[in-house]
């Protein structure tokens, strides 16, 4: 039996069925969930080393900002729990509803975050509501990006799937923008005592008003008749079949995904932290390579998309992939060497142009590797595993090893080693490019 919330959902998407809607408004709809999640991440991750002062205050300053990096990566843990959930949920009831699902349970783990009372006036149980706000977006987040890619590839034409689907990753350019953006106003603008009262806490609770949006546009868009809803008897037989069938494109999916999370969660979010505890430059100046990378991926995404409908998916995978692989360490060897604003920004925004270009080709790479049966539910749990333990746990790894072993460019070699493997299994997917899915 079908619970309330999805038949609702079903009902309220079979009545926007009818209405034929443009390829913007499908994009906004689609991508707007995923555009909420990286705006949080982004702003919890630029008010990393405030937040660790808040919630960690017994600790060192090394020992705060491992906590607060941790306890961003620990809701990463629940990804793919969320992943085989609302995967199955698409598969089995359609895209649509499983994706206002999503959104409504990252709402909930948002408004706790900006909600949430300091160390100083509640002791322990704010971290520990933090790290459940946390669980709760990692569990919402496991879904929405796999379901939301799976359903701009279906609803795209063969000959612009690329470029469609590359909007999806454009958004995430958007929002770590809009975070950054957020972020340099108000450190800028409030004195510390004011951004750490309250400041800290405006864009969590700003954010949470994307929800109400995103299920306005996405009730326009509606599920299509033909739709994977009835494409497996049950939950278990669509598991089942992911594992038994597609276990190999399960794993070589993962190996792709993990190339460019860790790029991603580097690049654009790490550098921020790195630029104040390693080069010790203000948190204005930090706030720019945010600001910057955010930018370029937005604005790079799709020509990437453009390019992979050209020029073929796996080339363009496979060339922008070797080329951030090869770069980023002496890209991180002349920040080193000339540790200025200058030579910062250049270096993250040619690193974010390369990853922007490869996240734009393998957004429509993945989907098209899993059978449209079971595409929601192999995607999102391929995409949140690969995220879960090589992205979300960058920061925390990258800080440590720094640490450990006083070595700056440790965050390249991380990118490296993940990138080798995405290299490797990409030789033994099948480009799809021109095929319908």
């Amino acid at each position: 039996m079908k619970s309330p919330s999805l038949s609702s959902a079903a009902a309220t998407s079979s009545a926007a069925r009818t209405k034929p809607i443009s390829t913007r408004t499908l994009i906004v709809a689609t991508t707007i969930g995923n555009a909420f999640e990286f705006f949080d991440l982004t702003v919890y991750s630029f008010f990393a080393v405030l937040l660790g002062k808040l919630f960690f205050p017994a600790a060192s300053a090394q020992q705060q900002l491992l906590l607060s990096v941790g306890t961003f990566g620990v809701g990463f843990i629940a990804r793919p729990i969320g992943g085989v959930m609302f995967g199955l949920l698409a598969d089995r009831f359609g895209r649509v509803a499983a994706m206002n699902l999503t959104l409504l349970t990252m709402a909930l783990g948002t408004g706790l975050i900006g909600l949430t009372p300091t160390y100083a006036q509640i002791g322990m149980t704010a971290p520990i509501i933090v790290l459940i706000a946390r669980l709760l977006q990692g569990f919402s987040a496991g879904g929405e990006v796999g379901v939301a890619t799976t359903l701009l590839a279906e609803r795209a034409s063969a000959q612009r799937r690329g470029f469609v689907t590359s909007w999806q990753f454009a958004s995430q350019g958007a929002a770590a923008l809009a975070g950054s953006l957020v972020g340099f106003l108000l450190s800028h603008f409030l004195d510390t005592a004011s951004l750490e009262s309250w400041g800290w806490r405006v864009p969590f609770l700003a954010g949470v008003l994307i929800a109400p949006l995103g299920l306005y546009l996405r009730a326009r868009i509606g599920e299509e008749e033909h739709g994977a809803r009835n494409a497996a008897p049950s939950g278990s037989g669509v598991l089942k079949t992911v594992f038994a069938r597609d276990g190999k494109l399960l794993l070589l999916a993962f190996l792709l995904v993990i190339g460019g999370t860790s790029a991603h969660f580097i690049v654009l979010y790490y550098m921020s932290t790195y630029a104040i505890k390693v080069l010790h430059l203000p948190m204005d100046a930090a706030m720019w390579c945010g600001i910057l990378s955010g930018a370029v991926m937005l604005v790079v995404s799709p020509i990437g998309g453009l390019w992979s409908d050209r020029f073929g998916r796996k080339r363009v995978t496979f060339i922008s992939r070797l080329l951030l692989t090869l770069l980023i360490l002496p890209g991180f060897y002349a920040i080193a060497h000339s540790p200025t604003v200058t030579t910062l920004y250049l270096v993250v925004c040619g690193l974010a142009a390369l990853h922007s270009i490869n996240a734009g080709a393998t957004g429509p790479l993945l989907p098209e590797m899993f059978p449209r049966s079971t595409r929601a539910t192999g995607l999102s749990i391929s995409y949140a595993a690969g995220v879960s333990i090589f992205g979300g746990f960058a920061q925390f790894v990258v800080t440590w090893l720094i640490g450990a072993t006083g070595n700056a460019a440790a965050p390249a070699w991380y990118v490296i080693a993940c990138g080798v493997a995405s290299l490797i299994a990409l030789a033994f997917i099948t480009d799809r490019t021109r095929d319908e899915i």
